[in-house]
């Protein structure tokens, strides 16, 4: 099971002076906090984790705590995708980890790199000039990462789509114009559209909490 979380603007930003973190709020940060519980795998864009300023995947000790109870291991394995490698292996998300990642890649990227990042992470090459994401979906559940969170960013998305392996949306619409220059939660290749049918709506505050699934 994929399930994609995501922050828009009103008017369809995905970012506020190019940062995600500017259109959400308490609510919005509870959910993100919230879904990391129930996942697997954490799948994040290198481009989104070295923007972003991510961190080590170590959820707090309660999150742990609520995981265990549910058979899941202490903390979500970080799933990297990067076509291009161009990532550090003393990054601090990769290098204090407290799962060893996975990075996901295609046959066309830096041997040197792959060996480099295979020193802290496991690289695992799916499809020959591009990442193929239906194998590396069945490739990360044959691993035990059946169900896996994608935060982004908007190429992930974009991949993910065209794939068609989205099977949940987790959407929170800021009350906020952010008006003109911010890109949209979704990128890259086109794809035909794919029905999603409205399963939850939360209000908190002037947040919409939005949650939808595949229509199958």
């Amino acid at each position: 099971m994929v399930r994609v979380n995501f922050v828009t603007s009103i008017d369809g930003a995905v970012t506020i002076k190019g940062y995600s973190a500017g259109l959400g709020g308490p609510s919005d940060k509870r959910v993100f906090d919230l879904l990391r519980v129930w996942c697997d795998g954490l799948m994040v864009g290198a481009g989104t984790l070295r923007h972003e300023g991510y961190g080590a995947l170590r959820l707090p000790d309660d999150h742990r705590d609520l995981r265990k109870r549910n058979g899941l291991a202490d903390n979500p394995t970080l799933v990297v995708v990067s076509g291009r490698l161009d990532l550090d292996p003393h990054h601090r998300m990769l290098a204090n980890a407290p799962v060893r990642p996975i990075v996901l890649t295609h046959g066309g990227s830096s041997e040197r790199q792959r060996k480099l990042l295979s020193t802290v992470t496991e690289v695992i090459v799916c499809g020959e000039s591009r990442i193929d994401f239906r194998v590396a979906m069945d490739t990360l559940a044959r691993r035990g990462l059946r169900h896996v969170l994608s935060e982004g960013g908007p190429h992930v998305l974009g991949a993910l789509t065209a794939a068609d392996v989205v099977d949940e949306m987790c959407l929170t619409v800021s009350p906020k114009l952010a008006g003109a220059g911010g890109g949209r939660i979704i990128a890259g290749e086109l794809s035909p559209p794919r029905e999603m049918m409205l399963v939850h709506v939360l209000a908190a505050g002037d947040e919409l909490l939005l949650r939808y699934a595949r229509r199958r």
